[in-house]
């Protein structure tokens, strides 16, 4: 079977958006819409994948990283000219090539493995996908011959008025065979209202070389939606967060509010666990079984293990232990990893440190670089003073150890197992096993005093 390998449009910058970004850099569900294209070629089986880059173009590289081929476009003369820049590539590469636009989050890989099949079915040279729309206005429309093969694409503005009437558009979505491409690519001709090379000259030029072109037609033409401004955006987002959420649903888990719930295409939820409005799960998150997550939370890259509720919280980079209750207002950063039956409470701050099973946090708490072992409470007001302004000193806290309210333990320093920290003290030494760390001033009470000005 040949190779399939891609190209992805990705130079333009999409001046309606108004923005100093690339436009495929602009994020539906916390991803950017060229990930979701790269993502769907890949799932549909190709090996490489060219990214032609133009305008921050730096930008889209650091983007998507060093595992794929790039390729600069510095004018934009159009997307004939886009994939010719890619030619000294392409002609180093045997089988076929899937051309696809960096905007279109919603194209799916069962549509694009549908297209290379068809091309292979019928040993064509080309294939295009092609969508009907009630409004055609803006897209090249599709001519067919009498016996319905396809002719030729005939861009909007170049289009006569009968031409016009054509409700058959092109997506923009092709596969080719890399060396007919390649050959037809070199006829290419800026004549037309643009003065742009266009790829879609391409297929009249196969079709006058009596070479076959196919045509696979999909009837969901959102697909291919491509925003071209922030309320399209905003439009493509709202279409793709409510087919993750109906998906969600019909497979036990409940959203309370789906219109009001945003779940990135790569997060995992469990069955029984129930979503309420505001909250937003985003990038590589599972969510487990049996969860009450929100209202108005915000996970992104954690674990949510089984029977844990979330509520009024931001988790970043975490793993959450089942039977955790979590929130209201905790913020859990990256590398926090709690056991199973762990309270983290109310204005509690916790970042790159292990809390053990049964242990407690309820309350206006900071616990940086520190392992809690299991059945520990830390008292309100409790800091680890992790950061002595070079390096990163970590806290050691035993099982059962109780620290009291307003203590501040100044690492590097460990607290025993079963030990106590007195309220308001400030530990700068270990406290060993099954005894009271304690360090205040002495208190002294003046009488007779008044406040000055009194």
């Amino acid at each position: 079977m040949a190779k399939l390998n891609a190209i992805i449009l990705a130079a333009g910058q999409g001046t309606r958006m108004k923005s100093a970004y690339p436009k495929v850099l602009h994020k539906i569900l916390g991803q950017s819409m060229l990930r979701y294209v790269v993502e769907s070629a890949q799932q549909a089986g190709a090996g490489s994948i060219i990214a032609v880059v133009g305008f921050g173009g730096e930008q889209v590289i650091q983007s998507l990283g060093p595992d794929f081929q790039y390729v600069w476009q510095r004018e934009q003369l159009g997307t004939g000219h886009a994939v010719l820049m890619a030619e000294p590539v392409l002609s180093e590469m045997e089988g076929d090539l899937l051309v696809l636009y960096g905007d279109t989050p919603l194209l799916e890989p069962e549509t694009i493995k549908e297209l290379v099949e068809v091309k292979r079915h019928q040993r064509a040279v080309a294939a295009i996908l092609t969508t009907q729309l009630t409004d055609p206005s803006g897209y090249g429309r599709i001519i067919r011959n009498s016996q319905g093969g396809i002719s030729g694409i005939i861009e909007d503005k170049d289009a006569s008025s009968e031409q016009k009437a054509i409700k058959e558009v092109n997506t923009g979505v092709y596969c080719f065979e890399i060396r007919s491409l390649l050959k037809a690519l070199k006829l290419l001709s800026p004549r037309n209202a643009q003065g742009e090379y266009y790829l879609t000259d391409v297929f009249k030029i196969l079709v006058d070389q009596n070479l076959p072109v196919a045509g696979v037609l999909t009837h969901q033409a959102e697909q291919v939606m491509g925003p071209n401004d922030r309320v399209q955006l905003s439009t493509t987002e709202n279409f793709l967060k409510m087919k993750i959420n109906e998906g969600l649903m019909k497979q036990g888990v409940t959203i309370n509010d789906p219109h009001f719930t945003y779940i990135g295409p790569q997060v995992k939820v469990g069955r029984d666990s129930i979503i309420l409005p505001g909250t937003f799960l985003l990038g590589n998150t599972v969510v487990g079984d049996n969860c009450i997550i929100g209202p108005h939370t915000r996970i992104i890259d954690s674990v949510i293990e089984n029977d844990t509720e979330i509520g009024f919280s931001q988790i970043m980079g975490a793993r959450i232990g089942p039977e955790n209750k979590v929130g209201p207002f905790t913020n859990l950063r990256p590398g926090t990893v709690s056991g199973s039956q762990v309270k983290l409470g109310d204005f509690v701050e916790i970042k790159n440190s292990q809390i053990g099973t049964g242990s407690k946090v309820p309350h206006l708490t900071y616990l940086g670089d520190t392992e809690v072992g299991k059945n520990v409470n830390i008292g309100a007001g409790t800091i680890t003073c992790n950061y002595d302004g070079v390096k990163k000193h970590q806290t050691h806290i035993k099982d059962g150890a109780f620290i009291g309210s307003n203590a501040n333990l100044v690492a590097p320093v460990t607290i025993g197992a079963g030990a106590t920290v007195g309220a308001g003290s400030t530990i700068t030494k270990e406290v060993p096993d099954k005894t009271l760390g304690i360090s205040r001033s002495r208190q002294e009470n003046i009488s007779k005093w008044e406040r000055p000005g009194k």
